[in-house]
């Protein structure tokens, strides 16, 4: 079977020091999957490798069977903050990975347009930065990622700088649109709650060098999840996962 996207035995070293170590993962078409760990357990190193920043010493990264290991462009690749350009409108901010691409700026925008009703974005497109929330900033954010590939993208903390409410609207409304785009999605996060609120599977990472300590996979299907943290099942991931990072947590 082909994965979306598959990285196989991948290690990261800096001079003599050993970053992460044999990294094997596998997501899906339309999955997404969570890599879960304490700071410093290499999950942003093992994401540029992923995006093509760095090139592993050993290992290959796959996408849709072919080795795209060490090369850029194929995979889009969000941080922490939403890092619109504050310049520029919505639109505009929306349309650059396109226009970067060689395509006229009015086709750009038209194109870029038709998705953000599809994203909760319609009426924002003459609109700045600095006039949106933090969650419209972030859903802007989200679909200028997409627009630069719409098949996987990898997501480092996007929601970590939100309130609690706004997280959990954001949760559910990215799941949403999540489905109806087919987007397949690799997410970094150090939040265990949202980890088994928003994933298919989650990988553990720990130690120095990083390592995938273990796979879990949520067993309650994406669209079922209203009120989900509430129940016993959400408690055993938590409590297991606890469990499995131990001291490293």
């Amino acid at each position: 079977m082909t994965h979306k996207l598959e990285t196989k035995n991948i290690t990261i070293r800096f001079g003599e020091k050993t970053i992460i170590r044999d990294i094997s993962i596998a997501v899906d078409e339309g999955e997404l999957v969570s890599l879960l760990g304490v700071s410093g357990s290499g999950k942003t190193t093992l994401f540029n490798c992923i995006s093509g920043i760095y090139r592993p010493v050993e290992g290959k990264v796959l996408l849709d069977g072919e080795d795209i290991t060490g090369t850029t462009g194929h995979i889009s690749y969000m941080l922490q903050k939403d890092l619109l350009l504050p310049y520029k409108t919505i639109e505009d901010n929306v349309a650059l990975p396109l226009i970067i691409r060689g395509m006229g700026k009015k086709e750009a925008r038209a194109e870029a347009s038709k998705h953000f009703a599809e994203f909760g974005l319609e009426g924002t497109q003459k609109q700045y930065p600095k006039q949106l929330s933090g969650g419209m900033r972030q859903r802007a954010a989200l679909l200028r990622t997409w627009m630069f590939s719409d098949n996987v993208a990898l997501l480092d903390e996007p929601f970590s700088a939100l309130d609690t409410i706004t997280k959990g609207r954001i949760h559910r409304w990215y799941l949403d649109v999540m489905e109806k785009i087919r987007l397949t999605t690799v997410f970094i996060t150090h939040d265990i709650n949202e980890a088994i609120l928003l994933s298919d599977r989650i990988y553990l990472m720990t130690g120095k060098p990083g390592e995938i300590r273990s796979e879990i996979r949520i067993r309650t299907p994406r669209g079922q999840r209203e009120g989900f943290d509430l129940t016993e099942e959400f408690l055993e991931y938590k409590r297991q996962i606890m469990q499995e990072l131990g001291e490293a947590w």
